[in-house]
């Protein structure tokens, strides 16, 4: 038998005669019609092809020695800028007093004037005119006392007001206005933190920290260490000659761990997008006010690691060890060329008291009660979550998951279209018999 003669038997594609076929109006319209469902159904199928999704995934966060940043913009609108300090300290032994590297105070007006930023040149409490430029080169001030900072401009000497607070401070001493002290009734110290009492102050900037569990606290006054305690000279701001004195009243404009999302991100994503930088930073937009001096804010903070891959990129774990990250711009850390970010989310609660001690009558709870002592300000404690999220980008369905659905789309349709046809065909033709006899 021919070959020819074999793969015909086998046809399972029948045809018919050009002559046996009837085409009509309905099968016309029908045909148009399901033309324009598959038309439409590939655009979808096409649509749903080129869908991103997140694909959120929880590990166990096997991280060692690495490094976060801490990204801050706090207002304080009662107490000036030249009282606050920033300090940030870990369980690993590291502590950081007196922050400034990445950190911005800016002096702002008082409330009643609008509360605006004051010029930038005004920023520094000492100007570099009043720093013992005229003084003679040979001259060593005394620091009354207390050794000489390392950082001093002359070896052994503190020849300005400055380096005679952070001579004070080393020996765990109260500096107070700087009375007595030549440096500073040299430059006027006393009487320029006066003119300053009724300003408020902006704490914006960054901070790179160990990943541990640590805190940082901005509160009144130079800070150092006495034995194993941490201290605070508070003369300054309870003896203050402004009206109700300085209070920690304070609006939290941003806080966050590690960078942001980027824009295009989330405006690609849309509502797909499980988790946003509103939910990565809640304590954002955060207000407390208060008129009591001695009044501290805590707000205890659970860290969680979150991991972000876009499609393309690697999918191992961001590099974010001690010894890279120490080379990273600050404000670049967490970030890679290939758009994978290392952030984080945090969880947090909140607690008040005032230093006085007492209960919370006032609010309702007379059972709460609080201890005295302390130091005012606002502190910030953070724990690290073992776990981790990494969010991954992804297709929702392949390239052929798409052929797949393409075939099913034209095939589905044109065989339903065809049983259409064919019973509206049959349909009429019976009635039209039944109208011929």
């Amino acid at each position: 038998m021919p070959a020819k003669s074999r793969f015909t038997r086998l046809d399972a594609f029948t045809k018919t005669v050009e002559d046996a076929r009837v085409r009509t109006t309905s099968g016309g319209i029908v045909t148009i019609a399901s033309l324009l469902i598959v038309l439409y159904l590939v655009w979808g199928e096409w649509a749903d092809y080129r869908r991103v999704v997140v694909l959120p995934e929880l590990i166990v966060d096997k991280g060692r020695g690495e490094k976060m940043e801490i990204h801050l913009n706090i207002s304080f609108p009662r107490v000036p800028c030249e009282l606050l300090s920033l300090d940030v300290m870990d369980v690993s032994g590291e502590q950081q007093t007196g922050v400034m590297h990445g950190v911005s105070k800016v002096r702002l007006a008082a409330a009643a004037e609008g509360g605006q930023v004051i010029d930038i040149k005004a920023l520094d409490l000492h100007s570099q005119d009043d720093i013992a430029s005229h003084l003679d080169p040979e001259y060593c001030g005394g620091c009354f006392g207390a050794p000489p900072p390392p950082t001093a401009i002359k070896s052994g000497c503190c020849n300005t007001c400055e380096e005679v607070r952070e001579a004070y401070a080393s020996v765990s001493w109260a500096f107070g206005r700087g009375e007595n002290v030549e440096q500073c009734e040299r430059e006027h110290y006393g009487e320029r933190l006066d003119e300053q009492r009724k300003e408020g102050c902006r704490i914006e900037g960054g901070l790179r920290v160990n990943k541990v569990v640590g805190n940082f606290h901005i509160a009144p006054g130079r800070s150092f260490s006495n034995g194993n305690m941490h201290v605070h000279d508070l003369n300054n701001y309870f003896e203050s000659p402004v009206e109700g004195g300085h209070t920690f009243t304070h609006e939290i404009h941003q806080l966050r761990f590690g960078p942001l999302l980027p824009e295009e991100v989330t405006k690609n994503l849309g509502n797909s997008m499980p988790w946003t930088n509103h939910h990565l930073n809640p304590l954002d937009l955060t207000s407390q006010a208060t008129d009591d001096s001695a009044y501290n804010y805590m707000y205890f903070v659970k860290v969680v690691s979150t991991s972000y891959f876009p499609i393309g990129s690697k999918k191992g774990i961001l590099n974010t060890i001690a010894d890279s990250s120490d080379l990273i711009p600050l404000g670049s850390h967490g970030r890679s060329e290939d758009g994978s970010i290392e952030t984080h989310q945090y969880s947090v609660t909140s607690h008040k008291r005032s230093l006085g001690g007492g209960s919370d009558a006032a609010e309702g709870h007379k059972e709460r009660l609080h201890a005295r002592g302390g130091i005012p300000g606002v502190f910030f404690s953070y724990d690290i979550s073992p776990m981790k999220v990494i969010n991954r980008e992804e297709r929702s369905k392949s390239f052929l998951g798409f052929l797949t659905g393409v075939c099913a789309v034209i095939g589905g349709t044109l065989t339903v279209a065809a049983a259409i046809d064919r019973g509206v065909y049959e349909g009429a033709s019976r009635i039209k018999k039944l109208h011929q006899r």
